[in-house]
């Protein structure tokens, strides 16, 4: 029996709205978490927000109410957008929630424990919208002499009381972790940034504020409130029951699991550098694996709020479909490397893709059964060379290449061989012309359109972590049950059932009806 599967989005900073950034994250990681049910594992997929910190405070004093009910506010936005987008996490978490402050109080203490907490005097550069620390040797100067950090953010000197974590004692565990698990940090470029950074040596962390007061309190020290990253990356801990329920610790936070973090490139470091850290000190277990993901670009520009170019996900989704986007997104994008968006792509891609190479086979294969037959299922009177060629590609593509992409973070690898699949039903469709068939062969057109129906469902059961409600309509409208939608399951061998059980196929209706580009962007 397989290990659980543990699999996580980073959890949103929420001093604005959701952006498509935080729909990309959280759609991919849907999709790995759906595929590896689909494989019969047990799945818990936690996302969430990220809601303490200066930034937060700052962002709720300039308008004039407290952090808390900024952070129920936001936190609001993205459990709807959550909703929307038809993820299906296991949990969404709150940072600001009590069992929360409890476990990052536990691990805090075990750290303490562990002799790697010490007292002392923080003087040095923070960046309030990074909620990070950042050594000398990374400032640079930009216009007008504003230093800013390495991801060109402004930074500010700090002087404060301080609680340290002993980083610099961690630098060879962690080029061993790196070495031992070359896996650990994906995609390479990634790994290859933090293996230097971690070679150019590390200085002890400052992890408590005094500054501020939104955030968990420092056991034992009046005055400090955690630094907001330790408190963040504590929270896949607390989804997994730390520090109390032992027994799903064991399922979801086990020594040696199957645990992957998906987060943006931009907080590798924190994930990869501080958080093993952390755990290491508190002896606790490492995850397995953490994937820094690409950027998305509005037509090849960084989208920013002084630009005016950041798109709502909510928006986008009502204008072009909820499924259309998810499978954009997928399909689009390279996982791991920045890529690219724009109205004219979603629609192009919808059309071709989800309208003309699926859609289409299914409306023209279904409605001809419904029409032809009565709704009744074609019966298969043998197979010929064209057919078993047809059934070995969809084998391997939904029982070999989808699966191993899927489980190697790559989407838009699976979704490819999906589509020449597709492209392979609709070349046969083409050949064997069962309209043709039924005015000189209706044996032959009966085989035909019994192949082409068990492909559809094969083709729709394949997808399903990528557009879960069309994918799931056309199987219901198919008559496929439940317990078939996996790819462990489907095949040939529940036609036969069906076709002699007394379902009869209704007339369908466009899965995806063609788009057309808004006016404002043509």
């Amino acid at each position: 029996m397989s290990k659980p599967f543990t699999i996580t989005t980073a959890i949103s900073y929420p001093n604005g709205r959701p952006h498509i950034g935080h729909a990309y994250e959280v759609i991919a990681t849907d999709a790995v978490a759906r595929f590896q049910r689909m494989m019969g594992r047990d799945v818990f997929f936690q996302t969430g927000t990220d809601e303490h910190g200066l930034k937060m405070a700052q962002t709720a004093r300039g308008r004039g109410i407290e952090p808390r009910e900024l952070a129920d506010e936001m936190a609001g936005y993205f459990k709807v957008m959550n909703e929307r987008l038809n993820i299906s996490h296991d949990r969404f978490i709150r940072t600001s929630e009590p069992d929360h402050h409890s476990a990052s109080q536990a691990i805090w203490q075990a750290m303490e424990a562990n002799g790697d907490l010490y007292l002392g005097r923080y003087e040095g550069w923070y960046s309030v919208r990074d909620e990070a620390f950042y050594d000398e040797k990374e400032i640079v100067e930009g216009e007008g002499g504003v230093k800013l950090s390495p991801q060109n953010t402004p930074v500010e000197w700090t002087v404060e009381e301080s609680w340290f974590f002993r980083l610099s004692a961690y630098q060879d565990r962690l080029l061993a972790l790196y070495e031992s698990q070359p896996d650990f940090i994906q995609p390479d470029s990634r790994r290859n940034e933090i293996l230097r950074f971690v070679e150019g040596g590390l200085s002890d962390l400052s992890v408590s504020r005094t500054s501020f007061d939104w955030g968990v309190k420092v056991p034992g020290s009046d005055g400090h409130v955690m630094y907001v990253w330790v408190d963040a990356l504590t929270n896949y801990l607390t989804g997994c029951g730390y520090p109390d329920d032992a027994d799903r610790m064991a399922r979801y936070w086990a020594e040696g699991g199957d645990i992957t973090h998906i987060i943006g490139k931009d907080i590798v470091r924190f994930h990869t550098v501080y958080w093993p850290a952390f755990l290491m000190s508190a002896k606790l277990p490492l995850p397995k694996q953490v994937f820094g993901h690409g950027f998305l670009l509005n037509r090849g520009e960084k989208m920013s709020k002084s630009v005016g170019n950041v798109a709502d996900p909510m928006e986008l989704a009502d204008r072009f479909g909820v499924d259309q986007l998810r499978y954009f997104l997928l399909s689009e994008v390279t996982f791991g490397n920045d890529g690219s968006y724009s109205a004219e792509a979603i629609v192009q891609r919808s059309n071709s893709d989800l309208g003309n190479a699926f859609g289409n086979l299914a409306q023209r294969t279904l409605s001809f059964i419904a029409k032809n037959l009565n709704g009744s299922l074609p019966a298969i009177h043998g197979q010929d060379a064209a057919d078993s060629e047809l059934f070995a590609l969809l084998d391997k593509t939904i029982r070999t290449d989808m699966p191993a992409a899927f489980a190697d973070l790559a989407p838009s690898v699976a979704i490819e061989a999906w589509l020449r699949a597709c492209f392979a039903c609709n070349q046969y469709i083409d050949a064997q012309a069962p309209w043709a068939l039924r005015k000189t062969d209706a044996a032959r057109m009966e085989t035909v359109l019994a192949t082409l129906y068990i492909a559809i469902a094969e083709l729709a059961v394949a997808i399903l972590p990528v557009i879960p409600a069309s994918a799931t309509a056309l199987l219901d409208h198919m008559g496929l049950s439940a317990d078939k939608r996996t790819y462990a399951a489907i095949g040939s061998h529940w036609y036969s059932a069906l076709a002699e059980s007394d379902f009869v196929l209704a007339a369908p209706k466009p899965l995806f009806p063609r788009l057309e580009l808004p006016a404002e962007d043509a």
